[in-house]
């Protein structure tokens, strides 16, 4: 008698194979990862649905072709989606109550309060779109250079992986966040009144590749020595090919959970920019401006100038910190 083995993925979805997979089911099995990741999605929302939490006002009102505030809450007109989706620069312009330098407390009006005559939460909410924006692009264009020469230099060897890793190590021998201000400094002297968005991101992504480079190269170093890859050479797979479809794919996942927890750092790095008066220019919704702003009003009677920002800092940082640790944890085989 013969008895035939049962496939137990069979009829299965790919997304109930994902969901039942060892790593995903450690990972909802982990409270503070989960936690990082509400906290996370609650932040995305608030960025998401600023415009609805904090009312547009001033030049953002003119650009989004609208008279009345109350108008961006009416999903039928165009003011709604484009200040949810695509919303005028003028729109990030931190609300200014009044030109008072002196803190007013919170109001209805200004539910966290003033400082230097801006409000505070309007600022903090439209600062979380700041920081998930620039959080996401620096380290999704860091995390791909990253990548691709972290590969390049563990597959070829040789004299190209020695040229690289020299490189890296003169990256390595300066502080990051010096090496980021050095560069910005040089990209917004030809044009320093313009928009930092620019040179901000291009100088992150200068002095972020190389950590994600190092760790790719270290498993990549790994990878290609695997029979699938020295069976797809046999077949006459070009290089690019191999690096592309079988060396990267199965050399990521470590870098993956790097990548998540500099999301957390990223925004901390903009806002000490913002503080030496590097980042983006005064008024804008950004949390290191807020900061900065409350330096002067650091008493006891003035606390709630910088409580809040640095609630939004920390909680944001904390929140991605959690799950990237979970995320490691659930990636890594030696801890299942």
């Amino acid at each position: 008698m013969t008895t035939l083995s049962t496939n137990p993925t069979a009829g299965r979805s790919r997304w109930q194979l994902f969901w039942t997979g060892p790593a995903v089911r450690k990972l909802r099995r982990n409270p503070l990862a989960i936690t990082g990741l509400v906290i996370t999605l609650l932040f995305s929302l608030v960025a998401l649905f600023a415009p609805l939490i904090a009312k547009p006002s001033g030049d953002c009102l003119r650009d989004l072709n609208i008279t009345n505030a109350n108008q961006v809450y009416n999903p039928a007109g165009g003011a709604f989606w484009r200040s949810i989706f695509v919303p005028p620069r003028t729109c990030y312009k931190t609300e200014r109550l009044s030109f008072a330098q002196e803190p007013t407390v919170p109001s209805a009006e200004a539910p966290f309060g003033t400082v230097n005559g801006y409000n505070i939460f309007y600022g903090l909410i439209w600062g979380t779109r700041t920081a998930l924006k620039m959080s996401f692009i620096i380290v999704a264009i860091t995390l791909a250079m990253g990548v691709v020469i972290g590969a390049i230099s563990g597959y070829y060897g040789g004299w190209i992986d020695n040229l690289i890793q020299r490189f890296i190590d003169v990256l390595f021998a300066l502080p990051s966040l010096i090496l980021t201000v050095v560069v910005l400094t040089i990209l917004r002297a030809g044009n320093p009144g313009g928009d930092p968005t620019l040179p901000i991101i291009v100088s992150f992504c200068i002095a972020g590749w190389a950590g994600y480079a190092r760790v790719v190269r270290g498993d990549v170093l790994r990878t290609r020595q695997l029979e699938y890859v020295d069976a797809a050479r046999s077949m006459g797979a070009r290089d690019m090919r191999l690096i592309l479809q079988h060396v990267i794919p199965n050399s990521v996942a470590s870098v993956l959970t790097l990548a998540v927890l500099d999301l957390a750092t990223v925004p901390l790095s903009v806002a000490a920019l913002s503080f030496l008066g590097l980042g983006f220019e005064s008024g804008y919704a950004e949390w290191g401006q807020l900061v900065e702003f409350s330096r002067a009003w650091l008493k006891p009677e003035y606390k709630y100038v910088l409580l809040y920002p640095a609630a939004f800092i920390i909680t944001f940082s904390l929140a991605f910190n959690l799950f990237g640790d979970g995320l490691r944890d659930a990636l890594d085989p030696k801890s299942r």
